[in-house]
């Protein structure tokens, strides 16, 4: 039996101190802030990040990890494992799962790149799936096989608090950012396998809490209906720089729409919140992959 890793980056969420608890690896995405690179947990924490972004000159954005990053997490998972099944974030939302696909070739098979088209708390459960399907004895090919087929078999949806953050990425002019804060405007914005796309547009947290409810109901009534039915659907919800109580109002919400299911619940990683910024909630569902 062959001794299988499953790796992953922390786009899932998934902390180094969680990922040492679990038995995974976890590679630290960067970022950077006016032009200066950070490693998520690394060297900056949630709160200083959210600190000096908060700031209005202050400039953002992601970065892929360089081939040497990516090769060396590799190599040194290897030292005591056969294989490594690694999961990144979807290939729809950024390259570094193409990148991941290439550099892989150079490592005589031991390395299987999963493109499960997921993100944060889903692209986490794609992790945790990997995980008990190795504990099974299932072979690196195997787990990617069935984590591929099963893809796109979960949603997230979020609500942004602040579009000024997406302003500043290009995804949003400068206007629409302006009359949306103004009139408390909550955008909820979908992501559906590789792509992230506008949802509905709220007047209000309260609105848009409501607004993601009702989708992720309509998703367990028409799409994922059979999934439901066999219990094989998890359910998660995540936030950026939200108070506590807000987020645990967030969890009340979702546990009294939907009473069958145990909620879990994780900080969005800094890599999203470049993008989305502070006071985003969001709610997710995803297919259990269980071993063979």
């Amino acid at each position: 039996m062959s001794k299988t890793a499953i790796a992953t980056d922390s786009n899932s969420g998934i902390t180094q101190a969680k990922a040492k608890k679990l038995g995974l690896f976890v590679l630290p995405m960067s970022f950077y802030i006016n032009d200066k690179q950070y490693y998520e947990e690394i060297d900056i924490t949630q709160k200083e990040f959210y600190q000096k972004i908060s700031e209005s000159k202050t400039t953002v954005s992601t970065s892929q990890p360089s081939l040497s990053e990516l090769s060396d997490f590799w190599r040194k998972i290897l030292r005591d494992y056969d294989e490594v099944v690694y999961i990144p974030m979807s290939s729809g939302l950024s390259g570094s799962c193409a990148t991941a696909a290439m550099i892989a070739k150079d490592f005589g098979g031991r390395v299987h790149v999963v493109d499960n088209q997921r993100i944060s708390v889903t692209q986490q459960q794609s992790v945790l799936d990997a995980l008990a399907m190795a504990k099974s004895g299932m072979s690196g090919r195997r787990i990617k096989t069935k984590l591929e087929q099963e893809k796109l078999i979960s949603s997230i949806y979020i609500m942004v608090n602040n579009l000024s953050y997406l302003k500043r990425g290009g995804r949003v002019t400068a206007a629409g950012a302006l009359i949306a804060n103004v009139m408390n405007l909550k955008p909820v914005l979908q992501i559906q396998g590789e792509k992230l796309d506008a949802y509905a547009k709220c007047r209000g947290i309260k609105a848009a809490k409501q607004k993601m409810l009702e989708a992720i109901r309509e998703d367990f009534d028409s799409r994922f209906k059979a999934y439901v039915e066999k219990g094989e659907m998890a359910l998660m919800y995540s936030y950026s720089d939200m108070e506590e109580d807000e987020v645990d109002r967030w969890k009340k919400d979702i546990e009294a729409a939907f009473p069958k299911y145990k909620i879990k619940g994780e900080p969005l990683s800094l890599s999203i919140g470049c993008h989305i910024g502070p006071g985003s909630l969001a709610i997710a569902c995803a297919k259990i992959t269980k071993p063979d």
